[in-house]
């Protein structure tokens, strides 16, 4: 997988970019990290810079991270997942711990994470209309500008949430849907034992301050943030207040 490294220090974080996204997803990061901190970012098979797999299955985005993991803990890093790269974080978690490779992951931070496959995705996976619905929303300049305008209230009024498919073919697009919609329920995350942090937006959707209960549920160890004025895009909405709850002040609070 093609990463990008920002930062030299010994404390290591690597995030995981969600559907649509690519490395440039933590890029809001960069001016807040500190001299003792280096962040890794990578694309993620199909995405960015990095070719597609020969089969787009959780496993084998999981075995790639997994090996990514194991070469970049300097013994331990950060393991931190945007939107639906939580998901993928949570399964990189959990076959190292149950292949005794846990002790390398110091530490999980979710940012509005989703625990459950949404209703409102079926149709683009739909083996009839799939592809249709796709093109005739985030495959399209107005499809993507109409999704944005319904989602306002999702977001602040500087960000666009489907910006990110402009630079994503529709083909991994759907390959990912495909994919997440395979994931277990929650419960399967359930023996990742490391530290975990959630960072919600404010103004998020109700599946993901839904999904953050659900979450502490399984994980007593779990700890929910709230970021002021941040809808679902909290790195890009509200980066200081991300910066600070990963980095190690305490900048939002804790719900």
């Amino acid at each position: 997988m093609y990463v990008e490294r920002n930062g030299s220090g010994p404390r290591r974080f690597l995030g995981i970019h969600g559907w649509s996204g690519d490395h440039r997803t933590f890029d809001p990061l960069v001016p807040y990290l500190p001299p003792d901190a280096s962040l890794f970012a990578p694309d993620l098979p199909g995405c960015g810079k990095t070719p597609p797999p020969q089969e787009f299955r959780l496993e084998t985005v999981s075995e790639a991270l997994v090996r990514l993991i194991r070469e970049l803990a300097n013994p331990t890093l950060a393991l931190i997942g945007n939107s639906s790269g939580a998901i993928l974080a949570l399964s990189a978690a959990l076959h190292l711990t149950q292949t005794g490779g846990a002790a390398s992951i110091r530490r999980l931070v979710l940012i509005d994470p989703l625990a459950y496959w949404p209703w409102y995705f079926r149709v683009f996976v739909s083996e009839s209309i799939g592809r249709y619905a796709y093109a005739c929303s985030f495959g399209n300049p107005a499809g993507r500008w109409l999704v944005n305008a319904a989602l306002a209230g999702k977001r602040t009024g500087q960000t666009h949430l489907t910006e990110g498919f402009t630079a994503v073919s529709g083909a991994v697009a759907l390959s990912y849907l495909r994919m997440l919609r395979s994931i277990p329920g929650p419960e399967h995350y359930a023996p990742v034992k490391a530290p975990v942090d959630i960072l919600c937006g404010e103004r998020t959707f109700a599946s993901v301050r839904k999904s953050a209960a659900r979450y502490r549920q399984i994980w007593p160890q779990t700890r929910v943030h709230q970021v002021p004025g941040a809808g679902h895009l909290p790195l890009k909405e509200a980066p200081a207040a991300v910066a600070g709850r990963l980095f190690g002040k305490e900048l939002c609070p804790t719900i």
